[in-house]
């Protein structure tokens, strides 16, 4: 009878002494089998991997894999390779956009400096004037670029004058931001009736649209307005510019610089193994690595913290970059096309492969083109950031030999971690195959320790 009048008691005891320990158990990562899979597509000839991942507000995982630097300018593999280190910094390539691009615009949005709704002119008064087709930038809006329905084409080589005219010729940021401002016309009309025509040429412009309301470099901008207030020190643009960082610091690109294995050949084209530069040619031929598309270096614990960010709804700490309503207007589905929303990539109709097969279909993110990949997932409070230099391999024929990995196509790592943390389904997931879960195991477990305890007030009260 004792053990009745103090089963309360007793339950109590459980919840103060024991539940937090068995829940942070219970989500910890059965990560062996992930392991070996990242180990032995490295030991078959995949470059380098960084992987973190974080539930909750806590780090479940980070660990690196490989080497940042494996290869010569020859493409020959070096006698000691450069093993890849917990702060090795990666080219973000077009993560830029969102990381840099959107979180600059998300916090003027916040702030009421920007409406999304907006023609660009009204932020660039001289982005003016018509093509032969009647397409006008006037009727451009701010939310196009960010939908990539503006009607641009999804890249033009600037830097290279065999592949436009003399008019769009630039290798100069001030330059290329002129053109793109006043001379370069649209490839197809704009508006919500337009299919997303993915664009790095919309997210130049968006950057430039930063510069004008703020009156910063976006670099400057992003540095003082969102990475200084979270105490990032690794995320930036041109490290080696001027910054006490070393090639050695970073993890390495493309081999024989951009010339595609010598294919390619412009002016001041790189030929050497690209390690702590911007790969991407726009940014660094055309827009001096200063761009709202590409240029943006990071590594795993600065992109731990920008994800949290978005899981917290635009807080960190006492820090409130953005709001709920903001963050939920960026990442609303677009009507055409509901894996886009303003900027983010959306899982919405769970038809974009490197989401992996478990992500929520209320989960977000973005790749880049030189491995890296991001999936935040707000419903299992989630964020994966996947950070490898699958282009830092050989280049036959324009293809990469990094690209026939499944790490390089980043959703066999995002299966791999959801089934890692071993999630009871009904918590969150969209996982069906794994053990009985959380919520289970806790019952049993607490069924547990409350028999042991009747028990022992048993003999202390009997």
């Amino acid at each position: 009878m004792f053990c009745k009048s103090y089963q309360n008691i007793s339950l109590l005891l459980l919840a103060f002494f024991f539940i937090n320990d068995h829940l942070i158990s219970s989500i910890r990562l059965d990560d062996d089998i992930l392991d070996k899979f990242i180990e032995d597509e490295i030991q078959q000839g995949f470059p380098g991997v960084a992987l973190s991942v974080i539930q909750n507000g806590k780090v479940l995982k980070q660990k690196v894999y490989g080497y940042k630097l494996k290869y010569d300018d020859n493409g020959t593999v070096i006698d000691e390779p450069q093993l890849l280190a917990l702060d090795t910094m990666f080219d973000m390539a077009s993560l830029t956009k969102m990381y840099a691009t959107n979180y600059a615009l998300m916090h003027l949005v916040h702030q009421g400096k920007l409406n999304v709704h907006d023609p660009i002119m009204k932020y660039i008064p001289y982005y003016r004037g018509c093509n032969p087709e009647n397409e006008c930038r006037e009727a451009r809006l701010i939310k196009d670029l960010l939908t990539h329905t503006a009607g641009y084409a999804s890249s033009v080589e600037f830097y290279n004058p065999k592949k436009v005219s003399a008019d769009l010729y630039s290798q100069d940021k001030n330059k290329t931001g002129e053109i793109i401002e006043t001379k370069l016309g649209f490839q197809r009309p704009r508006g919500d009736d337009q299919i997303p025509l993915y664009s790095d040429i919309d997210y130049i412009l968006l950057g430039l649209v930063i510069e004008h309301i703020t009156g910063m470099r976006i670099d400057q901008y992003v540095k003082s307005t969102i990475y200084q207030p979270l105490g990032l020190t690794h995320t930036l643009f041109n490290p080696v510019n001027g910054f006490n960082y070393q090639k050695t610091d970073f993890a390495a690109t493309e081999l024989k610089g951009n010339t595609r294995n010598n294919t390619i050949d412009f002016p001041n084209v790189r030929r050497y193994v690209l390690q702590g530069q911007v790969h991407d040619e726009k940014s660094f031929y055309s827009m001096n690595g200063l761009s709202g598309h590409a240029g943006l270096f990071s590594n795993l614990h600065d992109m731990t913290i920008l994800t949290q960010v978005m899981l917290n709804n635009g807080t960190y700490g006492n820090v409130q970059f953005w709001n709920e309503t903001v963050q939920e207007l960026f990442l609303t589905p677009y009507s055409r096309d509901p894996t886009y929303g303003l900027g983010w990539r959306l899982n919405y109709n769970q038809t974009l492969s490197w989401f992996g097969l478990h992500a929520a279909k209320e989960a977000y993110g973005h790749t880049g083109w030189t491995g890296t990949c991001t999936v935040i997932d707000p419903k299992c409070s989630i964020a994966i950031i996947l950070l490898t230099n699958k282009r830092h391999t050989p280049c036959i024929n324009g293809t990469f030999d990094g690209e026939k990995y499944e790490t390089g196509k980043y959703g066999k790592i995002m299966t791999l971690v959801y089934e890692a943390i071993r999630l009871d389904q009904q918590q969150c997931c969209n996982i069906t195959s794994i053990n009985i879960g959380c919520r289970n195991s806790l019952e049993n477990f607490s069924s547990l320790i409350l028999f042991s305890m009747c028990a022992f007030t048993s003999l202390l009260f009997d």
